[in-house]
């Protein structure tokens, strides 16, 4: 796969995966608050850090992760 495509195929999977997780963690932290602030909130930063941390993970296992790939023969 192409390094330029492979990254955006990242980029799209991380931001629908951090749309699906902040929606529950906001549903959570409401259900644990109370408050629509405090929940919105706590959304607020989950977003940004995990959507950086998320993004660097599949780097890593892009770069760096033989677990489940084939040999190429010709490498």
């Amino acid at each position: 796969m192409d390094n330029k495509i492979s990254k955006l195929r990242h980029i799209a999977k991380t931001i629908t995966w951090r749309v699906i997780a902040s929606v529950s963690t906001f549903a959570l932290a409401y259900l644990f608050f109370g408050d629509i602030s405090k929940a919105t909130e706590l959304m607020a930063v989950e977003v940004v850090l995990k959507m950086a941390l998320y993004y660097f993970h599949e780097r890593l296992w892009f770069n760096y992760g033989n677990l489940g790939r084939k040999k190429n023969i010709n490498d």
